[in-house]
């Protein structure tokens, strides 16, 4: 096999894994690498979870693909336990979180314009936003290294500093149709949204009639310590988009919405061929059968307690090479003095998984299923290159 027939769009560590156990990936040469990755936030279960794995297999002989023009079970069932659980009234179902996102905007978009209001087209968005690789969502997020060769911008975004009222009140014109935030940045660099900025940011939107759209595809589904990151503050979007989490490792997103932000989107305004297939819907309900069993959100607030009071101490220690600790929930971030390529590339050579943020961030983002005793050896691995980083 040949490495230069696979497009050049990544810059890729040298090592192969060939399965998964949990919090753990064996690579090819039989090398165990605690995963604290999680395939970027997506394997919120660990790896081979068992009910996943049978939820697949139990769905791949019966049949795997299904055309939208024609109703799916799984897709009512996910959509109905999905409303439950939200502040929706609906949900449409894709196959990534870009492609919610782009959906989301269209919702924006449609919700004025068909409403009679045309000149509503515009987005507020955050710096060092992250909302996808779709020349909408780069636009969205607006960093230069993203939209460096694909000029011309798609043009719609006025970008604001996260985390401040007053120039976002200041950004709206009579061409703004709604307001996208990340309750917690993750590419961005582990920020987090306060309660009194989302509740600002509400009640901006109610009094201008905006609006308010969530991206929770990396800090949704259980990743905070609750299901939704929103669920702390108590501020309701009109809007979400999910995916990463959402079906344990097999692809697939969801945009939420109320049924008033929603109402124009009719039959031929939007699609997806393999959206909401049957073993998507398989493996998202898997998913969330797990994720609602009894003690669950109990114990993954504990996982976070445990590791954010260890992250803390070796600040603390190390104060040379962290800076602090950012985050909520199993979602954490070393804020480093040192370059962060620097502590990722000395823990996979203590074969520990990790994955770089903005602004010097080093992301930790276990399976949320990690065990104490992982924690601890996570944070030794830790530790030992912090060490040798001082030294």
């Amino acid at each position: 096999m040949s490495t230069q027939a696979v497009m050049s769009t990544y810059a890729r560590t040298d090592i192969v894994f060939e399965r998964g156990e949990g919090s753990w990936l064996i690579a090819s040469d039989g090398q165990r690498f605690l995963d604290f990755n999680s395939g970027i936030a997506v394997n919120a279960l660990g790896h081979a979870h068992p009910h996943l794995v049978k939820a697949l297999q139990d769905q791949a002989g019966k049949f795997w693909h299904c055309s939208n023009l024609y109703r799916i079970d799984g897709q009512e069932k996910l959509a109905d336990r999905l409303i439950s659980f939200s502040f929706a009234d609906t949900a449409f179902f894709c196959n990534s979180g870009a492609e919610a996102l782009e959906c989301a905007i269209k919702i924006g978009r449609r919700y004025h314009q068909a409403g009679g209001r045309p000149e509503r087209y515009r987005i507020i968005t955050a710096e060092n936003a992250f909302h996808g690789r779709t020349l909408a969502t780069i636009a969205a997020g607006g960093q230069a290294r993203h939209l460096d060769g694909f000029a011309p911008v798609v043009e719609a975004f006025d970008r604001i500093p996260f985390g401040d009222l007053n120039e976002a009140r200041a950004a709206i014109t009579a061409e703004t149709a709604a307001i996208l935030v990340e309750p917690v940045q993750g590419e961005g660099g582990l920020a987090v949204a306060s309660d009194g900025y989302l509740k600002g940011l509400r009640a901006m939107a109610d009094e201008f009639g905006l609006l308010l759209i969530y991206d929770e595809v990396q800090c949704g589904m259980g990743r905070t310590g609750d299901l939704f990151a929103y669920e702390k503050s108590g501020v309701a979007p009109d809007i979400m988009s999910l995916a990463k989490a959402l079906g344990g490792g097999f692809p697939v997103g969801a945009c939420l919405a109320t049924s008033a932000a929603a109402e124009h989107m009719v039959p031929g305004t939007h699609g997806s061929t393999f959206g909401g297939n049957p073993l998507a819907m398989a493996a998202a309900n898997a998913v969330l059968d797990v994720m609602t069993e009894e003690g669950f959100w109990a114990r993954v607030q504990q996982a976070a307690s445990r590791l954010s009071h260890g992250l803390e101490s070796l600040v603390e220690t190390y104060a040379s090479v962290f800076e602090g600790v950012r985050g909520r929930g199993l979602m954490l971030g070393l804020k480093c003095s040192v370059p962060n390529g620097d502590v990722v590339d000395m823990l996979i050579n203590d074969n520990m998984l990790t994955v770089v943020a903005g602004d010097n961030v080093v992301r930790l983002l276990p399976p949320l299923t990690v065990s104490d005793d992982e924690i601890d050896l996570a944070l030794s691995k830790l530790g030992s290159a912090a060490k040798a980083l001082a030294d």
